[in-house]
């Protein structure tokens, strides 16, 4: 006697797993897009350099308004919540800062928050300015 066959099984595709799988990509392209968008800054009458130079993307940039106010990624803050936001980002040591003053602004409440930049660590700081034309 002859052994009978079993039927074969057509294959199947699984689709659970590949919507997953796709999910899953999606989101990760929506994180990495994210962090790719840049941080606005405000309208600023800045000052003129004919040594200016393209600095990397910042971290932070830090808004100097004309009234001594500073904005940080669109909220208002006084220079202690700015030395916190900086001091707790990490590696404090990699975190770029720029700054961005307007041309009215006191040099003064330019140095104070340069030195609140310092005192919570960052080293990498850069001043934005517009070029000479």
């Amino acid at each position: 006697m002859l052994p009978q066959r079993r039927p074969r099984k057509k294959g199947r595709v699984e689709i659970i797993p590949m919507i997953d799988v796709m999910l899953f990509l999606l989101v990760f392209f929506i994180m990495i897009t994210l962090q790719m968008i840049t941080d606005k800054g405000l309208k600023l009458n800045l000052p003129t350099s004919s040594q200016s130079k393209a600095l990397p993307h910042p971290h932070f940039v830090v808004n100097i308004q004309t009234d001594g106010s500073v904005v940080v990624k669109g909220k208002h803050m006084n220079l202690e919540a700015l030395q916190q936001l900086l001091a707790s980002d990490g590696d404090v040591a990699k975190t770029d800062v720029t700054i961005a003053a307007d041309k009215k602004v006191p040099f003064q409440d330019f140095v104070r928050v340069m030195d609140h930049c310092q005192k919570a660590g960052v080293t990498r700081i850069g001043i934005a300015t517009q070029a000479k034309a």
